[in-house]
C-alpha cells in the first residue's frame, strides 16, 4: 500500500502563497494611498513649487529668478515634486502596511521594541526635512548668493534645485535617524551603553565629518547638521537605557 505524500510540504506552499497574496494587497493600499494623494496635489503642482523654491528666492538678487533650460521642465518639474510630496504625506500609511504585514511574525517583546522604533523613525525624518526647509536652506543660499562672483548672475534651473533639495531633504532625514540606529545597534547586541559612551568622542567626529560631505559649502550649515546629529546621539543613548533591557539583548 503505497504511504501517502507529506503534507508539511503542500501546507509550506500554501502558506507562502498566502503570504505573497497577502504582500500583494498591502503594496496595492500603499500604491492606491500614493496615487489618491498624488491625485490631489496636481492641481496645486505649481503652488507647491513656489513654496519649495521661497528659501532660494527670498535670497536672489534683485531681478534674479528661477529658469527652466528644457522645454517639458515648467510641466514636468512641478509634477515630479507633486509625486514627492505625496509620497511624504503618505509615508504613515504605507509604513502601517509594512508593520501590518511583517507583526504577525514578531515576538512580543520585538513588537513593544518595534513599535516606538517605527513611529520615532518616521517623526524624526519629518523634523530633519523640517530642519533643513526652514533653518538649513535659508542659511545655505544666503552664503551662496553672498560669496556669487562679480558679473556673474544666479539663475538657478528649476529641475536642478528640485534634485538639490530632495536630496538635502533625503539627506537631513536620515541623519536624523542616529537615535534609532543606535536602539537597533544595542537591541542585536551590537553595542552596549558603556560601548556608546566610549565612542562618544568619534561620533562626534563622524557627525561633522558627515555634515562637511553632506552640506553646502559653508560653516554654518556644517554646524547646524553636526550639532543636532550629536545630541541625538545623546537621545540615542537615553533611549538604549530606556527600551533595550538585557533581557532583550539576550533575546536575541
Amino acid at each position: 500500500m503505497a504511504s501517502p505524500e507529506p503534507e508539511p510540504q503542500v501546507d509550506l506552499q500554501q502558506g507562502l502563497f498566502s503570504h505573497l497574496i497577502e504582500l500583494r494587497s498591502r503594496l496595492l493600499k500603499a500604491c492606491a494611498m500614493v496615487l489618491l494623494v498624488l491625485l490631489a496635489l496636481i492641481p496645486f503642482a505649481n503652488r507647491l513649487y513656489t513654496l519649495l523654491a521661497a528659501p532660494l528666492v527670498a535670497h536672489l538678487p534683485q531681478g534674479a529668478h528661477l529658469i527652466a533650460t528644457e522645454v517639458a521642465s515648467p510641466f514636468i518639474t512641478p509634477l515630479k515634486l507633486a509625486f514627492y510630496t505625496a509620497l511624504f504625506i503618505s509615508m504613515p500609511v504605507i509604513l502601517y502596511q509594512l508593520w501590518a504585514f511583517v507583526s504577525p511574525g514578531l515576538y512580543r517583546h520585538e513588537k513593544r521594541l518595534a513599535r516606538p522604533l517605527l513611529l520615532a523613525a518616521l517623526a524624526l525624518f519629518y523634523i530633519g526635512c523640517a530642519f533643513a526647509y526652514f533653518l538649513v536652506l535659508p542659511a545655505a543660499f544666503r552664503f551662496l548668493t553672498a560669496v556669487t562672483p562679480a558679473g556673474v548672475e544666479m539663475m538657478t534651473d528649476i529641475t536642478h534645485y528640485l534634485d538639490f533639495v530632495m536630496l538635502m531633504f533625503f539627506a537631513f532625514g536620515l541623519c536624523f535617524e542616529v537615535p534609532v540606529a543606535v536602539v537597533i545597534l544595542a537591541a542585536v547586541g551590537v553595542v552596549d551603553v558603556a560601548k556608546l559612551r566610549a565612542v562618544r568622542r568619534y561620533a562626534i567626529v563622524g557627525a561633522f565629518a558627515i555634515a562637511a560631505v553632506i552640506t553646502p559649502p559653508d560653516i554654518t550649515s556644517m554646524i547646524m547638521l553636526a550639532v543636532p546629529m550629536c545630541l541625538l546621539y545623546e537621545l540615542g543613548v537615553l533611549a538604549v537605557r530606556w527600551l533595550v533591557k538585557p533581557r532583550d539583548v539576550a533575546s536575541e
